[in-house]
């Protein structure tokens, strides 16, 4: 395998990741699986739609309360408030919700995201989707090969974001993750 410096174009580079996918694992070690903060809130507003004894201003007292649990790291203590309404005539709409909030709760862990300086919405990531993917790959006339497509986005990725480097030195050692 060649060196990190020693690749300069798009091939060189892609050929050393090819080497990758025998340990693709190399690549996401230090990973973070997180749900959108903002739907996350929408499905507590979901919730305290659903508890039609409840006024306007009870409801988002209650959803504001949960947003704030949720960004301190306390998903548990959210479980629990969705459950504890679990009661009376809309308990099996309830439920629902409940089940997504005890279905993602490892993946509500946005107080550790946060300090990272991490995005916790996906705000990011739809705006990286038109400037990495839609900007190249779709155009007047333009027709990608699926492998080719899926080359090209992965390299924009690295590019747009500034670490092209970064993507060099993981192609070419095993240290997936680079030193900021």
């Amino acid at each position: 395998m060649k060196k990190a410096e020693d690749c300069n174009t798009v091939d060189e580079v892609y050929a050393c990741l090819k080497e990758l996918e025998e340990d693709p694992n190399r690549l996401v070690r230090n990973a973070y699986e997180l749900l959108d903060f903002y739907h996350a809130v929408e499905h507590l507003g979901t919730v305290a739609g659903l508890k039609k004894t409840w006024s306007s201003k009870e409801r988002k007292r209650w959803v504001s309360k949960q947003r704030g649990f949720l960004l301190k790291g306390k998903s548990a203590d959210v479980v629990q408030a969705v459950q504890m309404l679990c009661r009376g005539r809309n308990s099996k709409a309830i439920k629902t919700e409940r089940d997504y909030f005890v279905r993602n709760e490892s993946r509500l862990d946005f107080s550790t995201v946060k300090a990272l300086n991490l995005p916790i919405g996906s705000g990011a990531i739809e705006s990286s989707i038109r400037r990495v993917v839609n900007l190249r790959l779709k155009g007047p006339c333009t027709f990608w090969y699926r492998e080719n497509a899926e080359k090209m986005i992965m390299l924009r990725s690295y590019y747009k974001a500034g670490r092209w480097n970064c993507l060099k030195q993981m192609a070419n050692t095993h240290n997936p993750v680079p030193a900021a």
